[in-house]
């Protein structure tokens, strides 16, 4: 008993959103006690829905399916759910998390609900910035990010929420993002943006698509 009060007293907190089986082995071993006895502890804590298995080796204490992307570190929400936390359209959102790490796309249960896994290139993991959900500070793609994403994941966007993304994207910011992704690609990005910014921005970016098109190709 005096272990699982020592978990849940160092592991439950807002500080740790998830925790691993690693973590528990090593308060063990600070208490003197046999590591492979968090295999038991675990399994009993989670048999009374105490703790959550969120995946393999990874665990939580919360409820609030926001934790789930804090397993897969690093990480950011994005695509559909960046729309949603971002109010960029009024429809709800599993939670999308994307990540650099190995991992299995698809969609995965927590708690109940599902939420959607997406592995990405290290190269193309940025472009987020920290939210604030429920009790959590969350990575979440920036505007410019989560229209390239759409492209590169290759999701459908409605001509609306492209028109209201186009309206607030920095098209600068959205250059340099594109400058490490094949030249399709930011092509391709760069148009969508480009036939939808209203009037007052056409003017400013009028050269954006040949001069993204031309650094991108000189760096192939």
């Amino acid at each position: 008993m005096k272990y699982i009060n020592k978990i849940r007293k160092n592991l439950s907190s807002k500080s740790f959103p998830t925790f691993s089986i690693y973590d528990v082995k090593s308060m063990l071993v600070a208490q003197g006690a046999n590591p492979d006895y968090a295999y038991i502890l675990l399994n009993n804590l989670t048999r009374r829905n105490e703790v959550k298995r969120i995946t393999r080796g990874m665990y939580t204490f919360h409820e609030d399916i926001r934790v789930v992307g804090f397993a897969f570190t690093p990480f950011y929400y994005g695509l559909e759910d960046a729309l949603t936390i971002r109010n960029l359209w009024e429809q709800g959102s599993n939670p999308v998390v994307i990540t650099p790490r190995k991992v299995r796309n698809g969609v995965r249960g927590f708690h109940g609900r599902n939420y959607v896994l997406h592995r990405i290139e290290k190269t193309h993991f940025f472009g987020y910035d920290l939210i604030r959900r429920g009790n959590f500070w969350i990575p979440v793609s920036d505007t410019e990010k989560t229209l390239i994403d759409f492209i590169y994941f290759r999701h459908y966007l409605s001509e609306d929420v492209l028109k209201r993304i186009a309206a607030i994207a920095d098209m600068k910011k959205l250059k340099q993002y594109l400058h490490s992704y094949d030249p399709r690609i930011a092509d391709k990005v760069m148009r969508i943006a480009k036939e939808r910014i209203p009037n007052s921005k056409a003017q400013a970016c009028s050269t954006s698509l040949g001069r993204v098109s031309r650094r991108v190709y000189d760096q192939g």
